[in-house]
């Protein structure tokens, strides 16, 4: 089964995409919709701004993603992706390669955590994209300060690049639970092991500490 997760945009309205929406989710709270779309397919929505699917064909996937934009706001026109396949072995152990996970059962808990930590991953290349373009933009306005004793640009300009360098670290630490394994991992041994294979495999802890470095430098230069 091949998982892939997209940034599609800053937030999506996942109240309103659940009112409106027919079929009832599997796994809902504020910050994520579990739907099962067919047999063996199922598609996630974080509220961050990332889609992922399971087992979902590309025509499906391409009309599903239409759809969702509709609920979502302030699309990402860059390509923010990544997948993995998951290949079922009944008794084997979690076996996570470059770009395959072997489990010994799937479940909709499984596919979910799975599915998170992709997501996360795609998450975090997006606002390390966001944070680089703001910390060339500081070192710009240092060596401003530092040659000419002054910056180009308004107060207002300066106060609003700062309110998004804020606004940015906010996100990554309220939208990225990188440290917070769902409840189910911490109840169950085998979605624990999984939960900690993909995390240490994208190195999704040192990945998240660089993005949080990058933007405390930018604060503190700000």
């Amino acid at each position: 089964m091949k998982v892939e997760a997209f940034q599609i945009a800053e937030e999506i309205d996942l109240k309103k995409f659940r009112a409106e929406y027919t079929t009832p989710p599997l796994i809902a709270n504020s910050s994520e919709l579990l739907y099962q779309h067919n047999e063996n397919q199922f598609f996630y929505l974080l509220s961050y701004g990332v889609v992922a699917f399971a087992g979902v064909d590309n025509l499906a996937e391409s009309a599903l993603l239409n759809f969702i934009r509709t609920y979502a706001k302030d699309h990402v026109t860059e390509d923010y992706r990544e997948d993995v396949a998951v290949n079922v072995k009944p008794g084997s152990g979690v076996i996570f390669d470059y770009n395959s996970i072997t489990i010994p059962e799937l479940s909709p808990n499984a596919l979910r955590l799975i599915m998170l930590n992709i997501a996360q991953s795609v998450a975090l290349d997006y606002y390390e994209a966001l944070s680089d373009e703001i910390l060339k933009n500081t070192k710009k306005m240092t060596r401003q300060l530092e040659q000419t004793g002054r910056l180009r640009g308004s107060q207002k300009e300066l106060m609003q690049f700062i309110g998004k360098t804020l606004s940015i670290k906010n996100s990554i630490v309220d939208d990225l639970y990188i440290f917070d394994a769902p409840d189910s991992a911490w109840e169950n041994e085998l979605l624990g092991r999984i939960d900690d294979a993909i995390k240490r495999t994208l190195d999704l802890r040192m990945r998240y500490r660089d993005r949080d470095d990058k933007l405390k430098i930018v604060h503190e230069d700000l």
